[in-house]
């Protein structure tokens, strides 16, 4: 039996007495593109928040290739292969753009907490860092400050990040949200190329971005999965 990328069974998770995620089981296979989609308010980013270690759950279970993440920090859930990006832009505005990518590559590249070690020596990081950029359309772009690039470039960098480490389930949270049609273009067909092979589970309002990416989607209103099934079911 084929253990799944990630297990979701009777999760739940409360704020004091108010129950936000109550009972959500998902079965989500490996190399699968899923979508959550739902009404602002039916815990979308409280269910991110619980898969990738923000929040501890209430009860219930969440298994990450059949490893459960109770307890686990965010930084040891990562580590474990689950990366994700947030929905607003979280990347170091000063830092350049090559900067932000090799950051994220430290600690698969095996730079742990050693000061002795001249990051900017390293052939292995500086090439790493160049392929991720080549592959979302930035080293053009490498010595810019990540603050300078525009929202979409932005969108598409914490992309970059988002793989730099190496996962094999990819989470992205809005990752067109406030983008032009042009732009969510250019981002649909850059989380098509940089996911291929790997799981992707995604939050998106956007239903052209959702069909055009989901090979299943799931329904989440009021803290409860109401349906999963392929887009043209759902």
């Amino acid at each position: 039996m084929t253990v799944p990328a990630l297990q979701l069974d009777g999760l739940r998770k409360s704020f004091g007495k108010t129950e936000i995620i109550r009972g959500i089981d998902l079965s989500i296979s490996a190399g699968e593109r899923h979508a959550v989609i739902g009404p602002n308010g039916a815990g979308k980013s409280t269910l991110f928040n619980l898969i990738t270690g923000r929040f501890p759950q209430t009860s219930g279970n969440i298994r990450l290739h059949g490893h459960d993440l109770k307890g686990l920090a965010p930084f040891e859930i990562n580590r474990m292969g689950l990366s994700r990006s947030f929905q607003i832009t979280n990347i170091f505005p000063k830092m350049s753009v090559f900067e932000n990518v090799r950051c994220s590559l430290l600690w698969s590249q095996g730079y742990k907490y050693s000061f002795w070690n001249m990051v900017s020596r390293s052939r292995e990081l500086t090439e790493g860092a160049m392929e991720i950029l080549d592959q979302i359309n930035l080293s053009s772009r490498a010595e810019l400050p990540a603050g300078v690039l525009s929202y979409a470039e932005q969108r598409a960098l914490e992309i970059g990040i988002t793989i730099a480490g190496g996962a094999d389930v990819i989470m992205l949270d809005e990752p067109t949200a406030g983008m032009s049609h042009s732009e969510t273009d250019y981002i649909v067909e850059l989380i098509r190329k940089v996911t291929e092979d790997k799981t992707l589970v995604m939050v998106e309002h956007d239903m052209g971005v959702v069909f055009g990416l989901a090979d299943r989607i799931s329904v989440l209103v009021y803290g409860e999965i109401i349906a999963t099934g392929r887009p043209e079911d759902v």
